[in-house]
Formats: C-alpha cells, structure tokens, sequence
C-alpha cells in the first residue's frame, strides 16, 4: 500500500510539476514568441490579436474568416470547440445554408463557394483559410478598396505558406496577417 502511495506522489511530482515546468521553460527559451502566444502589436504596443487564434472580420474592405463555433457570437477562445452537429442535423443544414447565402451575397460572382467559408473548424478559431477561399474574396476586397483584383492576388499569393514541410497540408493563409497587410497598402 505504501509502494503505490509513493510511486503516486513520485508521478504526481513529475507529472504534475517537473514536466510542465521543463516544457514551459524549454518553450520560453526556444520559442518565446509562440509560447506567449504569438501576439501582434502596432507600434504604439496595442495588441492586434494572435497569429493562432482566428478573429471576426466583417467589413467589406477585409478578408472573411471561417465561421465559428466557439461560443455564442463565435471567436469566444474560452469556448473553442468544435459544433459536433452530425451531416443530418437541422441546425448545421440551416447555418451552412445561411453562410451560404451570406457569402453569395458578399461575393455576387461566386461559382463555386469554397468549403471553408461555410463550415467551423475543429475548434472554432482557425486563423487560416485555404487559397480557394481567400481568391474567392479578392473581388468584394478589390472594389471596395478601389484596388485591382491582380494587385490583391499578388497580395494573397505573397502571404500564403505551406504545405508543411512541403509534404503536409495544403498551402493556406493567414487571415489577420492578410488583412494587415491589406491596411498597410497604398
């Protein structure tokens, strides 16, 4: 009985406090950046947001992000998840259909609506979305911003990265990146 108390106290020692602090360490050593988030400030050190955490953007003139589920109005990180609404489900229908509407309406020259503009991720908070999704925006962006579409192409082309390694993944990118890099256009 005293053996499993032991080796229970021992593993709740490593477990509980060598490891995490080994990790953090090892990740505020090695990667500061991403392991305190990889927030984004403007030059006065007001936070933007976060490169791994998807934000709503609204307005014409910015690249949409994926619909979220996380949380009532959505990119709520305290309530990241996914919805777990089966293929069948009424609700999902209906919300797939309305982001269908919506982004008809936004983008009038869509032919085809791409997959990730209209379904949640995993957890809610994709900062990414897939090339597909982000030429599919260019016009709407282009004629508000007064801009040709090649120039926001190019733009789109330029933030793009992936897949991993080459191998893993498609290419995709960074909406709140996209959307700053937007802004700091002439």
């Amino acid at each position: 009985m005293f053996g499993a108390l032991r080796l229970s106290l021992v593993l709740l020692i490593l477990c509980g406090g060598v490891y995490p602090a080994v990790t953090t360490l090892v990740g505020q050593v090695a990667f500061p950046r991403q392991a305190n988030g990889s927030l984004l400030t403007r030059s006065d050190g007001t936070l933007i947001g976060s490169e791994l955490i998807g934000q709503q953007f609204d307005k014409d003139r910015y690249f949409h992000p994926r619909p979220s589920a996380a949380g009532a109005d959505g990119y709520n990180a305290a309530s990241s998840s996914g919805s777990n609404l089966g293929p069948t489900n009424k609700v999902l229908t209906d919300r797939v259909a309305s982001a269908a509407s919506d982004l008809r309406a936004e983008n009038p020259s869509l032919t085809t609506l791409p997959a990730d503009l209209l379904t949640t991720s995993a957890s809610g908070l994709d900062p990414d979305i897939s090339i597909a999704a982000a030429m599919a925006q260019v016009p709407r962006i282009a004629k508000s911003r007064s801009l040709t579409e090649d120039r926001v192409k190019a733009l789109v082309n330029e933030k793009a990265v992936g897949p991993e390694l080459g191998i893993f993944g498609n290419r995709r990118v960074n909406v709140l990146l996209l959307n700053l890099a937007l802004d700091a256009l002439k």
